[in-house]
C-alpha cells in the first residue's frame, strides 16, 4: 500500500469517524454494544442516561446503518463493529501521542513507515524515558541496562556508535547474547567493517547478523521478547540519545516485528548480507 492510498484510507476513515464524534451519545452507544449486545435497559444503566435520549441517538446509527435491533438488544452491524474499531484505534493513538507528546513533539517522524504511523496506538503502553540535567546519561543508561537481560536482540541501528558497538560486544563476549541482529545502512555497514575490532567481533562473530539497507536509516528501534525501545532523532537531522520510549508488552513487540515485514517486502534494498540467525523474528512471535 503507497502512502498516498494510506492517507485516502485515512481521509475516509476520518469522514465517518468525524460523524461519531461530533456526538458525545452516538459514540458512547458505539462504544457500549463494542463488545457485545445490549438492551436498553443495560445501555440507560451504563450510560446513566433517559431512554428517550439512547433511543434518539440509537435511531441515528440505525439510519446509516451502524446499528440494529435484534429482538430486545442493540448490535453492532459489520459497518459499525469496523467504524468503531478504527474510533478505539484514534482514541488509542491519540492517548499514545498524549501521554509521551513531549517525545514525539520533539521529533522527526519520517523515519517512521506510515503504515506504524497509524499504528501508534500499539505503544500507547509505552514509558518515556528522558535525561536530566543532573543526570545526563539516565536514557542511555536505562537503555543499556535493559540490552543484558535479553539473550536474543533485533536492532535498526541509522547511527555510527563506538559506544553502542562496545557494549554489544560485552554482550557477546558474556555468552548470554545468543543472536544479534543488525539493521543497517550501506555507510553504516562499511564504518563498521573498517574498525578492526568491530569487525572482528560483530561483523565475524557467527551468532551476529547483518543486513544492510541502500536507505538511509531514521529510526533506532531495537526489539526483543522482554521489551522494545525507540529513539529517534530531532527535526535538524541530529540523534537524540536523551529521550526514548521503553514498552514492554505484546501490542509493541507487534509494532517493532510489522517495521521488520515493511523492510522484508522490500528485498531488493539489501545490499549485503552477514548470515547468522536466519529464523529471529519468527522465534520471538511464538
Amino acid at each position: 500500500m503507497t502512502s498516498i492510498e494510506i492517507k485516502q484510507g485515512l481521509t475516509e476513515e476520518f469522514s465517518g469517524i468525524k460523524y461519531i464524534l461530533t456526538s458525545g451519545m452516538r459514540s458512547r452507544l458505539l462504544l457500549a454494544i463494542y463488545e457485545s449486545p445490549k438492551n436498553l435497559e443495560e445501555l440507560r444503566t451504563e450510560l446513566k442516561k433517559p431512554s428517550a435520549t439512547i433511543l434518539h441517538g440509537l435511531k441515528e446509527l440505525e439510519n446509516i446503518n451502524l446499528v440494529r435491533k435484534v429482538q430486545k438488544s442493540y448490535e453492532l452491524t459489520s459497518n459499525g463493529f469496523l467504524l468503531t474499531v478504527n474510533m478505539v484505534k484514534l482514541i488509542d493513538n491519540w492517548y499514545s501521542l498524549s501521554k509521551s507528546k513531549i517525545f514525539w513533539n520533539n521529533h522527526d517522524l519520517s523515519g517512521i513507515p506510515d503504515e506504524l504511523l497509524k499504528d501508534i496506538y500499539l505503544l500507547k503502553d509505552a514509558e518515556y524515558i528522558h535525561s536530566t540535567t543532573s543526570d545526563l546519561s539516565n536514557a542511555f543508561n536505562t537503555y543499556i541496562n535493559l540490552l543484558s537481560t535479553s539473550e536474543e536482540l533485533r536492532i535498526i541501528m541509522p547511527i555510527y556508535s563506538e559506544n553502542h558497538l562496545k557494549h554489544l560486544i560485552k554482550l557477546l563476549n558474556r555468552k548470554r547474547l545468543v543472536k544479534l541482529e543488525l539493521l543497517v545502512s550501506e555507510e553504516i555497514y562499511d564504518s563498521i567493517k573498517e574498525n578492526d575490532l568491530f569487525n572482528k567481533k560483530i561483523l565475524q562473530n557467527k551468532k551476529v547478523q547483518i543486513k544492510c539497507v541502500k536507505e538511509e536509516l531514521k529510526i533506532f528501534l531495537t526489539y526483543c521478547k522482554e521489551f522494545v525501545s525507540l529513539s529517534l532523532f530531532f527535526n535538524d537531522g541530529h540523534y537524540d540519545d536523551s529521550q526514548i520510549l521503553i514498552a514492554k508488552d505484546e501490542n509493541a513487540l507487534k509494532w517493532a516485528l510489522n517495521i521488520d515485514r515493511i523492510y522484508k517486502e522490500k528485498e531488493e534494498n539489501y545490499v549485503k548480507l552477514q548470515t547468522g540467525s536466519s529464523n529471529f523474528n519468527e522465534h520471538l512471535e511464538h
